[in-house]
C-alpha cells in the first residue's frame, strides 16, 4: 500500500511539472515570438501583453546593451536599441527550458543578427521570473562573455 501511495504521488508530481513546463512554454513562446516579431520592424503591441509593467531586465557586461531596464518603457527602449544596431535581422531561437519548482524558468536560446555587415550569432541563458502567465524579471547570462560583448559593443 505504501509502495502504490508513493508512485501516485510521483505520478502527481510529474504531472504537475508538466503543467508548469507546458505553461512556461507557453509564455517563452509568446515572448519570443514578440520579440522576434518586434526586432525584424513590426510592432510592441505583442511584447505589451506579454511583459508585466513593471518589469526588470539585466544584461550583464560592458557593451552598448549592458544595464538594468526598470519598467515597460526602459526594457521597450532597451529593445529598441538592439533593432537598430541588427537593422532589424535580429532573431532568437529557444533551444532548451529548465523548469523547477518556483516562479523562476531558465531557457537556453540562440541569438542571430547582422551587425556591421558581419552575421553574428550566440547563446545565452534566459533567467526569467514568471507570474499570471507575464514575465516580471529577465536575467540575461551570455554563454560566452567576450563574445557577447564583442557583438553588441556597435
Amino acid at each position: 500500500m505504501y509502495g502504490f501511495l508513493l508512485c501516485r504521488r510521483d505520478i502527481a508530481r510529474c504531472q504537475n511539472d508538466d503543467v508548469k513546463r507546458n505553461e512556461a512554454l507557453g509564455v517563452l513562446d509568446q515572448l519570443h515570438r514578440a520579440q522576434n516579431t518586434f526586432y525584424a520592424g513590426g510592432n510592441s503591441d505583442e511584447l505589451r501583453r506579454v511583459l508585466e509593467p513593471g518589469i526588470q531586465w539585466s544584461v550583464p557586461g560592458r557593451n552598448s546593451v549592458a544595464g538594468i531596464y526598470r519598467g515597460y518603457e526602459e526594457v521597450l527602449e532597451y529593445f529598441v536599441r538592439r533593432r537598430r544596431i541588427a537593422r532589424d535581422t535580429f532573431q532568437l531561437r529557444r533551444r532548451d527550458v529548465l523548469v523547477g519548482e518556483g516562479e523562476k524558468i531558465a531557457a537556453i536560446t540562440d541569438g542571430s543578427a547582422t551587425i556591421a555587415g558581419v552575421e553574428c550569432r550566440w547563446s545565452t541563458v534566459g533567467l526569467y521570473e514568471i507570474a499570471n502567465a507575464r514575465v516580471t524579471a529577465c536575467w540575461l547570462l551570455p554563454l560566452d562573455a567576450v563574445q557577447f560583448d564583442a557583438i553588441w559593443s556597435t
